[in-house]
């Protein structure tokens, strides 16, 4: 099939009708492996992103300091050992700038950019149960016909919070997730940081000595985890690769597609055993604390208070100061029931003289005026620039905020505002030939490098389209009783989890008004690569397909 009218290397075909056969969203890590896992299927694939290039995340998060915290030679494709060793990292957990590199060397390795079309944001996407295919609107005034629409618009992509009068700030304000590509000077201004996650975190550590004075406005402190991240030489990087192999049959199957997997159990350790595992974890420098020390840390609380309290006594440590201990450890949530952000410093920052935090807890900010932040208590901070590392409307907020309408004009916002629901985290009851990656009930950010969790469900959505056109099928849809079992089967395994009982962004407990559920999978990465084996091997039963 060609399309009615032909897009050249992003450009677009502004007010005219265009077909294909998929329509992907978003070029970052999930889109860039469909578009060419679905082109070689000899498929007439377009794929439409707002940027100007390729990257998703890492084309937006382009803040200081940000990084990826999972290590690069695992935070790549498996597809291509050519591809994986073509490439090569300069240290341990490479920075924005290094990844955006290495995606757009993948795009053009794989010479994909001739079918992507850039600056183009998708508006509405409606099924049409006459034709049973899409129709998709964009802000460019393009319609696009589709049979299969899939979306790679990310799990952490849509920037949250914003506060009454943001707009009448006479200086610069800018949500991390959307900051400028040009420079923005920071050096001895007076900046405010609002929110101390893994961003905030990222951003105060890299700022601190280079601003004249930093306000950092703190309601909810973070465990943390410390980043040892090593220059690569070229035996480094030599060692690395020679893994390329070992990793493609290992990473799919560990519990959260990392290269470590969880080795004791808690119970079969005596105290001084369990202290050593608990300390080598820490001094490895990565998250391997957090995902692959103890199991139980994410079911039993004693468990966890146990080693909550090993990291809170490194905090202190590392603090001294009892009132600044107060403000930036945590007392009343569990480690791991958060994402634990890794940090390089983070916490010797406060100790500088020109670094001042503010306790939004107890005096909330209330609005942001012409000069400042103000809060509850009437005080306004004077700032020059207002950085809002405010986080996200996870998994959801992508896709709500497109006009997304299924069989019978049901809308996907409203249904996700009662009910947060999917089919394995890949297609939706009532949404016919629609895909998703990086969605609720699949594993996610929250407990899954993302690199080995998108993969694979870019694969299992290549291969049902796939069976579909081998066996000149037109039409996929999960059917209600089949999303059922799934919802029940995931929140089965997410109820024993102390996550369950933690708010935070892990549940949209962040965003006002959001059903609460825990939005990733948490059975474990190999677990739902078997689920999802197992659909395939079943002819893709309890999906209707005609």
């Amino acid at each position: 099939m060609t399309p009615t009218t032909s897009w050249a290397n992003g450009g677009n075909g502004a007010n005219a009708t265009a077909k294909f056969d998929v329509l992907i969203i978003g070029a970052g890590i999930a889109g860039l492996y469909q578009l060419y896992r679905l082109r070689e299927l000899g498929l007439n694939v377009r794929a439409i992103d707002a940027a100007s290039g390729v990257g998703g995340t890492w084309y937006w998060n382009r803040y200081p300091g940000a990084r990826v915290d999972s290590e690069g030679h695992v935070y790549q494709y498996l597809f291509s050992e050519d591809l994986y060793k073509g490439w090569s990292w300069s240290e341990r957990f490479p920075s924005q700038p290094e990844i955006e590199c290495w995606l757009n060397y993948v795009a053009d390795q794989l010479d994909l950019r001739k079918n992507i079309q850039f600056g183009t944001t998708v508006q509405s996407a409606h099924f049409n149960e006459t034709t049973e295919r899409w129709v998709v609107a964009t802000d460019k005034g393009d319609v696009i016909d589709t049979q299969f629409l899939v979306t790679c618009c990310g799990m952490l992509s849509a920037p949250h919070v914003s506060f009454p009068g943001q707009e009448t700030f006479k200086g610069q304000a800018f949500h991390t997730a959307r900051w400028p590509q040009q420079t923005v000077d920071l050096n001895g201004k007076r900046v405010g940081v609002v929110g101390i996650g893994a961003t905030g975190i990222q951003v105060i550590q890299t700022i601190a000595e280079k601003v004249g004075y930093l306000k950092v406005f703190v309601r909810t402190p973070q465990y943390i985890l410390p980043m040892k991240n090593l220059k690569y030489t070229a035996a480094d990087v030599e060692a690395y690769k020679s893994k390329f192999k070992a990793l493609t049959k290992l990473l799919p199957h560990t519990f959260t597609g990392f290269e470590f997997d969880v080795e004791h159990a808690w119970a079969g350790l005596p105290p001084q055993q369990r202290r050593k595992v608990i300390e080598d974890c820490w001094n490895d420098g990565s998250v391997k604390l957090w995902i692959a020390s103890f199991a139980e840390l994410f079911f039993d609380e004693g468990v966890n208070a146990e080693i909550s309290e090993f990291v809170r006594a490194k905090m202190r440590e590392r603090l001294g100061d009892p009132e600044l201990c107060d403000l930036l450890i945590p007392s009343d949530y569990g480690f791991g029931t958060h994402r634990v952000p890794l940090e390089q410093n983070f916490l010797e920052a406060f100790q500088r003289a020109n670094v001042e935090v503010i306790n939004v807890k107890t005096s909330p900010i209330e609005r942001i005026t012409t000069e400042g932040i103000q809060t509850a208590d009437g005080t306004v901070h004077p700032l020059d620039v207002i950085i809002l590392a405010t986080g996200f409307d996870a998994g959801t907020g992508a896709l709500t905020r497109i006009d997304i309408r299924g069989r019978d004009g049901r809308s996907l916002k409203e249904e996700w505002g009662r009910d947060i629901r999917t089919t394995m985290g890949l297609q939706v009851h009532g949404y016919p030939n629609l895909f998703t990656t990086a969605v609720p009930l699949a594993p996610a950010a929250a407990l899954c490098n993302m690199t080995t969790c998108l993969q694979q469900q870019v694969e299992w959505i290549t291969g049902c389209i796939s069976y579909l056109r081998g066996k000149n099928l037109k039409f996929i849809e999960p059917s209600k009783a089949l999303e059922d079992q799934w919802v029940a089967h995931h929140d089965e395994l997410a109820s024993t989890m102390l996550i369950a009982k933690t708010d935070s962004w892990y549940l949209g407990s962040n965003v006002e008004g959001k059903p609460r559920r825990v939005l990733s999978y948490t059975g474990g990465v190999g677990r739902y690569r078997q689920k999802c084996d197992e659909v395939v091997a079943s002819g893709y039963e309890g999906f209707a397909t005609h």
